[in-house]
């Protein structure tokens, strides 16, 4: 969700600090503040609204006060309290240590309430809506030795460690103190936090993008630990003080991956970027002949042993969920139940040692998603994860991962990171099938060969795209769009009215097209673009028959036709008011290129009515909160 960098070093950290919080504005942009600490306080200014307000507020009012090496800076993503410039971060204590104390924070603290409450009973009173401020309030006592242990009196890390015992709920804290400022001082429980390591200088952030300009050595962090970083390196514990161990890593993609390339915007970069990711995903999973998966901590016979497989997920991971559905059954014939991560674990499923469960989340940060692994794990079930984030949080709960090498998603609308995820979850297919022999060695390597061809469909896809973008122009003053679609059309379908919503805040909906007489046909009026995925006529002849007849029952209505049709078939130009030919594809492969057109007219109808197509309104890259 939020956005979050921390800096001590040899440069001027309000630099660093605010190129670092413009690679995470997709992360938040309800406001954006800093903190440094100066002359044995703080100077800290915040800001409503994008990043850029609170540039020219740091112009206006001069920037001579926020000299120094160490800061710390954030976006917003509102959670408690509306975006104002009071709620803003970073906040800071009160009376407790004459404001000394600042702190940023990504996450929600759930006992907030009670912990405002014996603060107001200090006489120490908010002055925000947030529950941040408490946690700024209850640092400043520890460290002024007016907590219930006056042994952090002083110590800095011993505070935050003291208070991050107290507090409920998912969060990262980074704090900075007027009187320590050389240090900076995090806790991190259930929200992403990485470090990043330079010659005299170190850096902590949301997402290693933050500090990519400077390093590509990183450092994880694990669940309730703490860090302090000085200008000379860094110090990890539990949240009791024991110290803990960390696990290096090398960042492998650069600067010039998280910017725009020249494009308008970041999303039409990485919807150019796909057939790359796709690409890249796949790399190295197939050695002698045999499918590989990049930490497996499952044996061939824990493979053959799953008599069930489970797929949480949440928005568009769900929606390549939905996919790996049709590939997992198709390939090994074993059911699979796909699941809303956030309805998982409430509805008590029925898991064993048995049961597979895979978790697919880009960020391997999302909430809903952790919680629902950790049920699974729970009730000993296995857990397979698909992510984007090397060193995620859920990644390291699993017993193996397929990582999706799509490199930095800036727009919130999720576009690489999604046919990455498609391949992914077909090679969690193939890597069931062979290991219970539901297909043969060369079958599987078949199969593999088809994946690796389909970066060069999604690129032919790529090269007629004016199309898909004079489309959006056009479709710009509808007020809904309907998409139908069968098989795994429905996915795509289901996608594409997803995206829809996201960026050009339009009523769209998908149905499975056999649904339609049985009530959606009652909203089509003449004008109505209705978006249809069709199968191959070769692949699936019934359900291509079929869904032939669904568009001419909506053409006779009036409705405009939008149809994606597989290059050559001429079946469908007599109802198509608009006409998209897909490069011939297998079945399972169509919703990689299929995708790619419904991303650009999306992307297109939210510019023509004047939207950010990398920032919708109310939506951040990665919910890590409930």
């Amino acid at each position: 969700m939020c956005g979050i960098v921390g800096y001590v070093g040899h440069r001027p950290a309000l630099d660093v600090v605010l190129a670092g919080l413009r690679r995470l504005e997709y992360r938040g942009y309800d406001s954006a503040g800093v903190a440094l600490p100066h002359s044995g306080g703080l100077a800290v200014e915040r800001k409503a609204g994008a990043l850029v307000n609170l540039e020219q507020r740091l112009d206006e009012i001069g920037r001579d006060t926020f000299t120094g090496t160490a800061g710390i800076g954030h976006t917003r993503w509102a959670t408690h309290g509306p975006p104002t410039d009071r709620n803003a971060h970073p906040h800071r204590s009160g009376p407790a240590d004459a404001g000394k104390t600042a702190v940023v924070h990504n996450g929600i603290i759930e006992n907030y309430l009670p912990l405002r409450a014996e603060l107001e009973a200090l006489d120490i009173w908010a002055e925000s809506d947030t529950d941040t401020e408490i946690a700024a309030h209850l640092v400043a006592l520890a460290y002024a030795g007016r907590a219930a242990d006056p042994s952090t009196k002083g110590d800095l890390p011993a505070s935050v460690r003291s208070v991050a015992l107290r507090l409920e709920g998912a969060f990262t804290l980074v704090v900075t103190h007027a009187d320590e400022p050389d240090t900076i001082v995090a806790a991190r429980r259930s929200s992403p936090l990485v470090l990043g390591l330079g010659e005299g200088e170190t850096f902590l952030a949301s997402d290693v993008a933050a500090f990519i300009e400077f390093t590509r050595n990183a450092v994880e962090l694990g669940q309730d630990q703490v860090v302090t970083i000085t200008r000379d390196g860094y110090d990890v514990t539990d949240f009791r003080g024991e110290p803990v161990a960390v696990s290096p890593f090398e960042v492998t993609w650069d600067l010039a991956a998280a910017e725009k390339g020249g494009h308008d915007y970041f999303m039409l970069k990485e919807i150019e970027e796909q057939p790359t990711a796709i690409a890249d995903t796949l790399r190295g999973h197939l050695v002698d002949g045999r499918i590989v998966l990049d930490e497996q901590r499952l044996t061939d016979q824990d493979l053959r042993d799953v008599d069930k497989v489970f797929v949480v997920a949440c928005g568009t991971a769900y929606h390549s969920g939905l996919l790996a559905k049709y590939a997992i059954e198709h390939w090994t014939r074993l059911p699979v139940e796909i699941e809303v991560a956030s309805e998982f674990r409430y509805r008590d499923p029925v898991l064993d040692r048995s049961t597979l469960v895979v978790a697919i989340s880009q960020s391997g940060e999302t909430a809903d998603t952790l919680e629902a692994l950790r049920h699974a794990k729970d009730q000993k079930a296995r857990v397979l994860a698909i992510c984007n984030t090397n060193g995620a949080q859920i990644p390291r709960e699993s017993d193996a991962v397929i990582y999706t090498h799509a490199g930095p998603e800036i727009g919130v609308a999720a576009t690489k990171t999604f046919t990455a995820q498609v391949a992914a979850n077909y090679l969690v297919g193939l890597a069931l099938a062979q290991a219970r022999g539901t297909k043969y060695p060369d079958e599987v390597v078949r199969e593999f060969h088809e994946l690796e061809a389909a970066p060069k469909a999604v690129e032919t896809v790529l090269e007629s795209l004016g199309e898909a973008r004079a489309l959006g122009q056009l479709l710009a003053d509808s007020k809904a769009v309907l998409f139908l679609g069968r098989h795994v059309g429905y996915p795509v379908a289901l996608e594409g009215a997803l995206k829809l919503k996201e960026l050009a805040y339009m009523h769209a909906e998908a149905f499975a097209a056999g649904e339609l007489k049985h009530g959606p046909i009652a909203l089509i009026e003449p004008g109505l673009p209705v978006i249809v995925v069709m199968p191959s006529p070769k692949g699936r002849a019934v359900l291509h028959s079929k869904l032939l007849s669904n568009i001419q029952e909506i053409k006779a209505r009036g409705a405009r036709t939008v149809v994606l049709a597989e290059a050559g078939d001429e079946t469908v130009k007599p109802f198509a008011d608009h006409l998209f030919e897909l490069p011939p594809i297998s079945t399972l492969l169509q919703p990689l290129v299929a995708t790619v057109p419904l991303q650009v007219i999306a992307a297109e109808i939210a510019r023509a009515r004047g939207y950010d197509v990398d920032k919708p309104r109310n939506l951040a890259k990665s919910v890590t909160v409930e």
